[in-house]
């Protein structure tokens, strides 16, 4: 009697479980696709193509790519990005240097190039897209927590 009722208890969460994946399709990312189904791609948008530097969330935030970064190629082979940015071309681009932290190894040696842990520039480093968040978002820099936190001039702690 209890190995039946353990062969039926299974069958039901089974069968539980198998409804509910097919009728959960209420994700706001996913629209009306089933969780078991891929849904459309979204339209591709152009990347911003600007010179300007974009403002730093936080401290050790990696730098956006301010300008197009289409048909670069950054592989074993070649990479597109240090033809500006490579120490000895910065005087002739006039693009920011490489961060010497690239070219410190995983013991912190520092090395004559870069580093071959930091060669793949898009790891780390995306181009932008001028697109509406697809959730809603409440983020709050550094700089503003510290404000918000710093008492007011002559305030006792």
């Amino acid at each position: 009697m209890r190995h039946e009722f353990r062969i039926l208890a299974a069958a039901l969460v089974a069968a539980s479980l198998s409804s509910l994946a097919m009728a959960q399709t209420f994700s706001a990312l996913r629209g009306s696709t089933p969780l078991d189904e891929e849904g459309p791609a979204d339209p591709m948008t152009p990347e911003i193509n600007t010179s300007e530097r974009e403002a730093r969330n936080y401290p050790e935030q990696p730098p956006v790519i301010p300008h197009s970064t289409e048909g670069y190629e950054v592989s074993v082979r070649g990479n597109k990005c240090l033809s500006c940015h490579a120490r000895s071309r910065t005087g002739e681009s006039q693009a920011p240097m490489i961060s010497i932290t690239h070219f410190a190894d995983r013991d912190g040696q520092f090395l004559a190039s870069i580093s071959p842990r930091r060669y793949f520039c898009t790891q780390c480093h995306v181009p932008q897209h001028n697109v509406k968040a697809p959730v809603a978002n409440d983020f709050v820099d550094i700089d503003a927590l510290l404000t918000r936190a710093a008492p007011a001039p002559g305030a006792r702690r």
